[in-house]
């Protein structure tokens, strides 16, 4: 079990995205769908889809249906047994520890981003997402995407999508908008890549947050999660490991080319994890170097 039994939803904090006709045409087959995935994986905008890759088809005649919630989902035991149930109540748990850190930490107000999970396609303030596209933070319109669907692809590349292994990826896209409310996420520029790169540094911060997150979400008389054990941070790591920048270049058949990477590699990506996770401080996640943080 994940989530403790007593934990419930108060209210929906997750919308139903939709989308109809509109699509972005990809080449190449399933290798180029997952690559995408996870290349927008953890922060890409899918508005530069067709600058990455091109388009064959520039339709954007979509709708989107993301009005209701998912009333099904209400008790720790939806949680712990549904994917799409264990994303919002993860976004419920770091919504919680952000309120109470970024304050402390930082000296930010913090202020609740949206979250849609859909199923095959959607529209976002950053364009239209496919299921291929993967879980995304979209800046636009302060809301994280999710078709849960994509979890699996990650076995592809040494993966997992074991509970926690999952939770950190909605965790690290939550990274963003914690980025997004400092004003430092707009540094990110994956035209500009490379392994010292300011695209590598927010990644990498975002993983570190998501670190964060895990280091509170089970302490405290209202905590949400049980206690974290270390076979379950060791499933994130695998997770960590499996989006690095190296591992998906040597598992797609290409050479290890830093000079490209956007994301940081896999030892990389694991370190800034279990960085925020050992520590809990924003502190610790210091990848631009700025030393405006407050001890947690």
């Amino acid at each position: 079990m994940t989530f403790k039994p007593d934990v419930h939803k108060e209210r929906n904090i997750a919308r139903r995205g939709g989308g109809g006709g509109g699509r972005i045409a990809l080449g190449g087959g399933l290798g180029t769908v997952v690559l995408v995935g996870l290349y927008l994986l953890m922060g890409g905008n899918p508005g530069d889809l067709e600058g990455l890759i091109g388009s064959q088809n520039n339709s954007t005649n979509y709708s989107d249906s993301a009005s209701d919630g998912f009333d099904e989902c209400q008790t720790a035991e939806d949680a712990n047994s549904r994917s799409d149930c264990r994303v919002e109540f993860t976004a419920m748990s770091v919504f919680k520890t952000w309120e109470e850190q970024l304050p402390r930490q930082a000296g930010i107000q913090f202020q609740e981003p949206g979250l849609v999970i859909f199923q095959d396609s959607t529209q976002s303030g950053c364009g239209f997402a496919s299921g291929s596209t993967g879980p995304f933070y979209c800046p636009a319109d302060h809301t994280a995407y999710f078709d849960v669907s994509f979890f699996k692809q990650l076995e592809k590349f040494g993966g997992t999508d074991a509970p926690l292994a999952e939770m950190y990826i909605v965790a690290h896209e939550y990274g963003h908008h914690i980025q997004s409310l400092e004003n430092t996420l707009s540094l990110s520029d994956y035209n500009d890549p490379g392994e010292n790169s300011n695209a590598v540094k927010i990644e990498l911060q975002a993983d570190c947050y998501a670190g964060i997150w895990a280091h509170w979400a089970d302490k405290g008389d209202n905590a949400m999660l049980e206690k974290i054990t270390p076979e379950q941070v060791q499933s994130v790591i695998r997770n960590a490991q499996a989006v690095g920048d190296d591992n998906i270049q040597k598992r797609s058949g290409g050479q290890v080319r830093p000079d490209q990477w956007t994301h940081g590699s896999s030892d990389q990506r694991a370190h800034a994890f279990l960085s925020g996770y050992e520590k809990g401080t924003m502190a610790a996640c210091d990848t631009l170097g700025r030393n405006v943080y407050r001890n947690g």
